[in-house]
């Protein structure tokens, strides 16, 4: 049985057409539902590439006993943050504001009137190191709105004035100019935060955080002179996690392209989705490296990373693929990682090949040299090349 995601367009609404959730997308139903029944909304938001989203899915939403709890006391909001990024900004903002971090699957509760309470991320089907379940953030949450409401509405509201006052930096009446010692300031706290010796910042998981590397690259290429210590220090810590990257797990040294992060500090092992737009921004990046240093390394990755995009993301109307999913065969990572027994396997059969150019040049140079001798070269072909 389908739910109203099934009149939906976007790949990942109609991933969860036939879940047993009553999904809506967002809309005026929706909304004047959650009105009419004073009802708290959850806003579920994902894309159709994004590997938790579906392992929550398959955990959560494909649950019979689960999506009677979330039917009974929510109304359902299903929203692709490919479609609708405005939404996504906004509720991101808010759920990171609450837990400190985001990320996709983000799952955010509002009020009627559609103002943020709580949210999180991922949640597991049975409660795991100190994560709830998501059937006990189910139970607690529709509880508190019941018995609590009046902390919840003061709480909604105090969530959606912080969020209002930080949007609105930048935009408010009269002019407002950022002088140097501001931009210095957010250059040395950049530091500060940096990995001296993995590159990038902050702790796993990495992200590459683009933009933090290109503010480093342009301090110094506009403050060297004025300030050369710093737009050193800001250019080595930049080149230093483009480098690490590159040389990483989290780059493809195959086919080209970057992974969406990291799951360790040395970008070794990666989260195997690809996002058009991280790809986009660091070629870009590393456009502006290239400009400053002329090395041909990061030429090179970008001319990989652009014929990986054309490859891959690439429509045949020209127009341009999202992402790649971490999953293959509903393993992720499965295409891209490489058992130990075909590695074994492979290298046999490469030291096989190997052997067997070495006896042929070998016999050749016999000949060559002795053209009477019709035997065997000793020790070349009297032994198979590999032992089992």
């Amino acid at each position: 049985m389908s739910n109203a995601l099934i009149h939906e367009t976007s790949p990942y609404l109609l991933q969860h057409a036939h879940n047993p959730v009553n999904w809506y997308p967002w809309g005026e139903e929706a909304l004047q539902k959650a009105i009419t029944e004073d009802k708290p909304i959850l806003v579920s938001i994902g894309y159709a590439a994004c590997h938790w989203c579906h392992v929550m899915e398959r955990e959560s939403f494909e649950d019979e006993a689960t999506a009677a709890l979330m039917n009974e006391h929510f109304i359902n909001i299903k929203i692709d943050r490919e479609e609708r990024p405005d939404l996504d900004h906004i509720y991101m903002d808010a759920v990171q504001a609450m837990a400190g971090s985001g990320g996709w699957p983000l799952n955010a509760f509002l009020t009627p009137d559609k103002k943020p309470f709580y949210g999180g991320t991922y949640f597991p089907p049975q409660a795991v190191m100190n994560r709830p379940s998501w059937k006990e953030v189910l139970v607690a949450v529709s509880d508190a709105f019941k018995n609590q409401r009046t902390d919840i509405e003061e709480q909604a509201n105090g969530l959606t004035q912080h969020l209002f006052q930080a949007n609105s930096f930048g935009i408010s009446a009269g002019e407002q100019i950022i002088n140097i010692d501001q931009i210095d300031a957010a250059c040395d706290n950049l530091l500060k935060q940096a990995d001296k010796q993995w590159g990038g910042f902050g702790a796993a998981p990495k992200f590459p955080q683009t933009f933090s590397i290109q503010f480093l690259l342009r301090y110094y290429t506009f403050e060297n002179k004025r300030n050369p210590q710093l737009a050193d220090d800001a250019l080595k810590q930049a080149l230093l996690s483009l480098d690490k990257m590159i040389e990483g797990g989290i780059y493809d040294q195959i086919g080209g392209g970057f992974a969406r992060y990291s799951t360790d500090p040395e970008w070794l092992a990666p989260h195997f989705e690809k996002m058009l737009y991280d790809n986009a921004l660091l070629i870009t990046t590393l456009s502006e490296a290239y400009a400053i240093t002329q090395n041909e390394y990061y030429k090179r990755t970008i001319e990989h990373t652009l014929t990986f995009i054309d490859r891959e993301l690439t429509h045949p109307s020209n127009g341009f693929y999202a992402a790649l999913d971490a999953d293959s065969e509903g393993e992720e990572g499965k295409y891209y990682v490489w058992q130990l027994k075909e590695i074994q396997e492979l290298l046999e059969l490469m030291l096989l090949f190997i052997a067997t150019i070495i006896t042929y040049l070998l016999m050749a140079i016999g000949k060559k040299k002795y053209p009477t001798h019709t035997g065997t070269i000793a020790g070349v072909c009297s032994q198979p090349a590999i032992q089992n």
